[in-house]
């Protein structure tokens, strides 16, 4: 049996990237998933590759009637137990030059869609028995960067997220943890389409001197969907090639590459 027979899950943002990688590892695993997402053609071709353990669904995470409509698709696979929240959008810009529509444009899809999320599974779960949560919030959820006031903002928010709905939901069985994950090489992260080995220049300094691949942080998604991870809720995954630790000085003994 895989470490998520009989699981069925939503995933968002599940037509590319990070969010790809989780829906195939799900249904590897044996898990049922509905992949949604707002790209439609992407996310239908990535459903019918995976066969008849998946389906898709448009889902616009912002939307409260997007949300019902996602979750009475998945009820059509089965009993929801599994709830991964990693749609997001990203921008770079100075605080100055972030107009209000730019702040709550990300806001609302990364902090807003996010609460959505959890509030639209509650039901499902405690029907089903309980069930897993998981948060994607970033690096920059833990830390942050010049330019990313908005992106920083909706990250930090999830964190907050997380923990009251762990303490919330516990009682039901639901249990609700946040991945943080560094520099990982997908269409958000890497917009330029650039090598990974140019993208490692970047990261040179961290514990681990590379760039983070995408099926690294779905493998955390899976421990944390699967009975492994049950007695685990409020908590923060860091997958970020020890960006969180700090940076590696070469000046100091230990500080330069083998």
């Amino acid at each position: 049996m895989g470490r998520l027979e009989n699981k069925v899950a939503i995933i968002t943002g599940a037509a590319r990237g990070q969010g790809e990688q989780e829906a195939r590892l799900f249904v590897r695993e044996g898990a049922k998933v509905l992949i949604t997402d707002v790209l439609d053609a992407e996310g239908e071709a990535l459903a019918r590759e995976l066969g008849p353990a998946a389906r898709y669904q448009h889902l616009d995470v912002s939307r409260e009637e997007d949300w019902a409509r996602a979750v009475a698709a998945a009820a059509e696979l089965g009993a929801l137990n599994v709830l991964v929240n990693n749609a997001a959008v990203v921008m770079a810009k100075t605080i100055e030059d972030t107009s209000l529509a730019d702040y709550q444009r990300v806001i609302g899809i990364n902090q807003v869609g996010t609460f959505l999320g959890i509030r639209s599974v509650i039901g499902p779960m405690r029907r089903a028995g309980g069930g897993s949560i998981i948060n994607v919030s970033s690096i920059d959820g833990l830390q942050s960067k010049n330019g990313l006031i908005a992106y920083s903002s909706s990250k930090w928010a999830i964190r907050g997220l997380t923990k009251s709905a762990a303490l919330e939901l516990g009682p039901h069985g639901i249990r609700v943890n946040s991945i943080h994950p560094g520099g990982i090489d997908t269409p958000m992260g890497n917009p330029g389409s650039v090598s990974s080995e140019t993208l490692d220049r970047f990261y040179t300094l961290q514990a681990i001197p590379r760039v983070g691949q995408p099926v690294e942080v779905a493998w955390m998604a899976v421990f944390l969907a699967s009975d492994e991870a049950s007695y685990c809720s409020g908590s923060e995954y860091p997958v970020d090639g020890g960006w969180n630790a700090g940076a590696r000085n070469p000046l100091l003994p230990g500080g330069t590459l083998p």
